[in-house]
């Protein structure tokens, strides 16, 4: 399901080092270099050229790259570069010290990770900030949003395929009772969605459709202008159908007078080792157009480089 693409033999970390510090001597940097190497290398490998370059030259290497390249491109490298906890911890402390009724990355990185990537973001953040995601999250969200965030990015659900069904179809009747009357901050459909397990809100949400006869995003589109209901609906998506809400992402960050860069270099940096090859098909599907090319449309140089790369385009 990734995009990344690796080499089927990886040369050997000094070696790896060694290129990087050469795309940055001379009086230009060479963006191809650093694309070539890192934009081809797992988690795993980029950890060992961070600590092997440290250990080497004397600087880490975010901070030689961040010496080097600018911009939009820049971005995109050091957000791939960073090991994917640790990027969460990064996405989530912009997102709460900005945020805004629209922004989706803490939805995304609550709803789309595993309980452990969580846990291991929330380590992180606690590691790179001196301060826990929570914590920030309370400090900067107000409201319903708060009530809701806080203990969205605090979960640690059950990770197992175990399903109970006349839980599952009393709590579809619960959260069709309040989004009929409009409780849509009520704390018990704030508690079905930040405790229960993926599974067992999947066996909820299909337990809703069979008794309503509809989908629980219909009748949360009740107010298409509302924040609260976008950001509800945005959850369930990620539950139900990731991919299909990343495809969302993607295509309203392609779609309209400009570029969302910030979306689109958060969409593929984070998925690429994940589940990108699918949420390619997904926007093929949706769009009648490869992701590759919308984006070689919407992007220019060494910052369409990086991204096509992350996509696997040869």
């Amino acid at each position: 399901m990734a995009t990344l693409t690796v080499p089927a033999v990886v040369p050997p970390v000094a070696e790896d080092c060694e290129q990087l510090h050469k795309a940055f001597e001379g009086w230009g940097t060479n963006e191809k270099l650093i694309i070539s190497v890192l934009a081809h290398r797992d988690a795993a490998h980029r950890r060992a050229i961070r600590r092997a370059y440290a250990e080497a030259y004397g600087k880490e290497l975010l901070r030689a790259l961040g010496d080097e390249i600018h911009g939009k491109f820049e971005r995109a490298v050091i957000l791939w570069t960073l090991e994917p906890a640790e990027r969460d911890a990064v996405l989530a402390n912009e997102e709460a010290k900005k945020w805004h009724p629209g922004g989706r990355a803490l939805v995304e990185i609550a709803c789309t990770r595993t309980p452990a990537q969580l846990f291991a973001a929330r380590q992180a953040y606690h590691d790179r900030f001196k301060r826990s995601l929570e914590e920030d999250v309370a400090a900067h969200v107000t409201g319903d949003f708060r009530k809701l965030l806080v203990p969205l990015v605090s979960a640690y659900r059950y990770d197992g395929p175990e399903v109970n069904i006349s839980l599952a179809h009393s709590e579809a009747k619960i959260l069709h009772e309040k989004i009929h009357k409009k409780g849509y901050s009520d704390e018990e459909i704030i508690r079905i969605l930040t405790t229960r397990s993926k599974a067992q809100l999947l066996a909820t949400f299909n337990s809703y459709k069979d008794q309503f006869d509809h989908p629980i995003n219909k009748d949360l589109k009740a107010d298409p202008k509302d924040e609260f209901l976008a950001t509800l609906r945005a959850i369930i998506r990620c539950f139900i159908c990731p991919d299909r809400y990343f495809e969302k992402i993607l295509r309203l960050a392609l779609g309209g007078m400009g570029t969302d860069e910030d979306d689109l270099t958060r969409v593929i940096a984070t998925r690429a080792e994940f589940d990108l090859k699918l949420i390619k098909e997904a926007y093929q599907k949706r769009n009648s157009v490869p992701l590759e090319r919308a984006v070689a449309k919407d992007t220019t140089r060494d910052y369409e480089d990086i991204l096509l790369a992350l996509l696997g385009a040869e």
